[in-house]
């Protein structure tokens, strides 16, 4: 051994099929119960519980309890950014049912990716922000121009407060669906929430594909000029 972090613990974690799909599920941001977890990844209860307890203890989730009931989530953004990453590499999955035609069709459109937008929603609302002068591109983030900085304080977001937050603030993430570049960091993280809170998106149940209601189709296209 050389003393680094053995990546080989992670890879087999990720390695079984039941795991896998479980954390996959989680990367909708939310904390989900065991038995939902299960009935996402399509195993028994008690196998659930087998393969949470081997992910809580190698810390790529957490737990907590509310009364009788464990809620999980991913234990980090790092966590999720790795899951992606492997997302975007991995082959697509075959579509064997029109029910699962369904399914990845809501996801390509639009999901959360952890806590940010995804899917053709997420990429295409940060190509409008670039297009109209909100953000510049650079190799690794996104930079906030002087027109970005008066549309987020419209929309009420703090950027020095999310600029401080320990994390990054407008990180550039590649889709696994569009193999292209999205909004992410604080600031995608912001931006998300404010949509969810204004019920401009809503969850779409059992899944972490999201749906743009009739009030936020008409504020995309007044704040951000866009239209999915």
């Amino acid at each position: 051994m050389n003393g680094s972090p053995n990546i080989a613990e992670i890879a087999s974690l990720l390695a079984d099929p039941s795991r896998a799909e479980i954390l996959i599920s989680l990367l909708d941001g939310r904390f989900h119960t065991a038995s939902e977890l299960a009935l996402l990844a399509k195993i028994k209860p008690q196998t659930a519980s087998f393969h949470l307890s081997k992910l809580s203890k190698s810390k790529v989730i957490k737990m907590e309890k509310h009364g009788r009931f464990h809620y999980y989530h991913l234990a980090n953004q790092e966590v999720a950014q790795l899951l992606e990453s492997f997302l975007t590499i991995s082959r697509p999955v075959e579509i064997r049912s029109f029910k699962q035609n369904v399914q990845t069709t809501a996801l390509c459109e639009a999901r959360t990716c952890y806590d940010h937008l995804a899917g053709k929603l997420g990429v295409g609302l940060t190509e409008s922000m670039v297009k109209n002068g909100y953000l510049i591109k650079t190799e690794e983030q996104f930079e906030v121009t002087e027109s970005g900085n008066l549309l987020f304080s419209d929309l009420g977001l703090n950027l020095s407060l999310l600029r401080k937050k320990r994390r990054s603030f407008s990180r550039v993430c590649l889709d696994w669906s569009e193999r292209q570049h999205h909004l992410a960091g604080t600031l995608g993280s912001a931006l998300a929430s404010h949509f969810f809170d204004n019920q401009w998106i809503t969850h779409i149940p059992s899944t972490r594909a999201v749906k743009i209601t009739s009030k936020g189709k008409a504020s995309l296209k007044r704040y951000f000029d866009y239209q999915l």
